[in-house]
C-alpha cells in the first residue's frame, strides 16, 4: 500500500474518535476557539476517509498523531466494548409502532424507541423524520419503507449502522451518501427502500446528541478551568 493510497481509504469511527479527542485538547489548551471546534468535530464525525480527517488537525501540535498511517483489519478492544453495546440494543420482539404518517404535516420518531423489523413511513405534501440514534432494534437487519409524495422524509442513524438504500427515486431521490460504510461487529443493518414521487428520502449519520453535548460541555469546562 502507497503513501498516496492512504487518503482515499475509509476512516473508522475509532479514527474518528481519536481526531475528536485532538480537537478537544486543542479547545481545553485555546488554540481553537468554541465556534472553530464546533466546525472541526462537526467535519470530523461526517468525514469518511483519511483525506478527510487529516486537514481537520494539520495545523494542531498532535496532528501527526491523529490519523493512523494505514487500516488494521484486526478487531480493536475498543470494537469488542461497541459489539457488546449493540448486542444490548438489538432486542428481539415487536416494535413500539410500525408506521407514521404525514398529510400536508409532519411526523416525528426519536428518542427511545423500538424500530420493528419493518416501518412505513409516508409523506405527502409533508415531511417527517425518524431518528434512530437513541433506539432499539428488533432484529438485526430493519426495513424502513419509505413513500415521498412531494414530500420528504429524513432518516438519522448513529455511527456503526450499515446503511443499505434501495429506494426508486421519480422526479425525486434516494439519498445514498451513507451507503457502503463498514458497520461495527454486531451492528444493526438498516435498509431503506420505497418509492420518491417529487420528493425525497434522506439518510445522514450523526452521534447521540448526549455524547455531542458531554463534548461540547467538557471543552467550555477545560476553558473555564484554564481561565482561571
Amino acid at each position: 500500500m502507497t503513501d498516496d493510497a492512504v487518503p482515499d481509504l475509509r476512516a473508522s469511527d475509532a479514527d474518528r474518535e481519536r481526531v475528536a479527542e485532538v480537537l478537544r485538547d486543542a479547545l481545553a489548551e485555546g488554540r481553537l476557539d468554541m465556534a472553530e471546534f464546533e466546525e472541526r468535530l462537526d467535519a470530523t464525525y461526517r468525514a469518511r476517509t483519511y483525506g478527510e480527517l487529516t486537514p481537520l488537525t494539520r495545523d494542531l501540535p498532535a496532528a501527526g498523531a491523529a490519523v493512523p498511517p494505514a487500516v488494521s483489519l484486526h478487531k480493536s478492544e475498543e470494537r469488542g466494548e461497541e459489539a457488546g453495546a449493540w448486542a444490548g440494543r438489538i432486542t428481539g420482539g415487536e416494535g413500539s409502532s410500525a408506521w407514521a404518517v404525514a398529510v400536508m404535516s409532519g411526523f416525528q420518531r426519536k428518542g427511545r424507541w423500538t424500530v420493528p423489523r419493518r416501518f412505513t413511513a409516508f409523506a405527502f405534501w409533508g415531511g417527517g423524520e425518524l431518528d434512530l440514534r437513541e433506539a432499539d432494534f428488533a432484529a438485526g437487519e430493519v426495513v424502513i419503507n419509505c413513500v415521498a409524495v412531494m414530500g420528504g422524509v429524513n432518516v438519522v442513524v448513529p455511527p456503526g449502522v450499515e446503511v443499505v438504500v434501495r429506494g426508486i427515486g421519480i422526479m425525486g431521490g434516494f439519498d445514498h451518501r451513507e451507503q457502503g460504510v463498514p458497520a461495527a461487529p454486531g451492528a444493526p443493518r438498516v435498509v431503506v427502500t420505497g418509492f420518491a414521487f417529487w420528493g425525497g428520502v434522506g439518510v445522514e449519520r450523526k452521534r447521540r446528541r448526549d455524547r455531542e453535548e458531554r463534548e461540547l460541555s467538557r471543552g467550555r469546562d477545560r476553558r473555564r478551568h484554564l481561565g482561571h
